[in-house]
């Protein structure tokens, strides 16, 4: 999935220098957290993607900066880390940085199933179990509905037997929403990952009420929309009615954007570096923007 990430390689890092340094987490006060609808248990609303960010070597120098985005997020109480096996290097890092903090049971561990055929899923999936050293996945989604008809009786069955808590379907282009909704309406799942920003509302004409109406977690990949958003919103100062929802940041703006949807569980943008992770999680305390408010900031910013 497209994340910030992605847009610094289409923009440049030097974008996000100039923002300014994120606020510290209210000591005491946990992040905001939202209930899977199939279970009710509560999941924090802000999480880790990482495509990209998470594919690196087995350099110290390479993986401290990761372990610290991993410590930001939990120290503020977040738990959803997003990867897949079409992310590199990304499963085994996550894997190795959990067992070496000790950290496994803090996260919520979502990856993906995105291969083609019964028997490849299986053997896709349990090398997924082995780099992400668990013998448990919290979530197993069908990445980008690849084949989605031959895995879903084994994650169901897998589900069943207690290695897979949930599971779930994905996809990250607006041009997948027709199936995506088809494939909602017809199976039963926990979850949708899909993407969903100020500039990319297309979920909220119909997939976004086709969750709540389901009681399916929604999970939102490319919160900064496809790169060209916050690449314009950099330069600009923040606007006043920012402090309104406690947005110190274009980011958190963006992200509180996203989490203003009752629908939305849980938003995952991802980040290599720890000060963006501290600047990120900010969006998971106070207030969201109120309809009127939601309003404003499509007219003034998603032009």
């Amino acid at each position: 999935m497209l994340t910030r990430t992605t847009f610094l390689g289409l923009t440049g890092a030097a974008l996000l220098a100039a923002r300014p340094a994120a606020a510290q987490t209210p000591p005491g006060v946990r992040m905001h957290a939202r209930k899977i609808p199939s279970t009710g248990e509560l999941l924090p609303v802000v999480g880790c993607g990482t495509w990209r960010t998470f594919d690196v070597g087995a350099r110290p120098e390479d993986r401290a900066p990761l372990a610290d985005v991993l410590k930001v997020l939990f120290e503020a109480g977040g738990s959803a880390i997003d990867t897949s096996p079409m992310y590199g290097a990304a499963e085994a890092v996550v894997g190795d940085l959990l067992a070496a903090a000790g950290t496994r049971d803090k996260a919520f561990i979502a990856t993906k199933v995105w291969t083609s055929g019964r028997d490849s899923g299986i053997a896709q999936m349990r090398q997924s179990m082995r780099l992400l050293r668990t013998d448990r996945i919290d979530l197993m989604q069908i990445h980008n509905l690849v084949d989605w008809r031959a895995h879903l009786p084994t994650l169901r069955a897998w589900k069943a037997e207690g290695r897979l808590r949930y599971i779930g379907v994905t996809h990250y282009t607006a041009s997948a929403h027709d199936e995506l909704e088809s494939v909602l309406r017809a199976e039963k799942f926990d979850f949708v990952q899909l993407n969903y920003a100020l500039d990319d509302r297309a979920v909220e004409r119909r997939l976004l009420p086709l969750a709540a109406e389901r009681g399916i977690a929604v999970i939102v990949n490319q919160p900064f929309g496809g790169g060209g958003l916050l690449r314009k919103l950099m330069p600009r100062k923040l606007p006043d009615w920012a402090g309104e929802i406690g947005a110190a940041s274009w980011a958190q703006l963006l992200l509180k954007f996203v989490l203003a949807q009752p629908a939305v569980t849980c938003v995952i943008p991802g980040t290599g570096k720890p000060e963006h992770m501290r600047d990120n999680v900010q969006a998971g305390f106070g207030v969201y923007p109120d309809a009127a408010l939601l309003k404003k900031m499509v007219s003034e910013i998603a032009v």
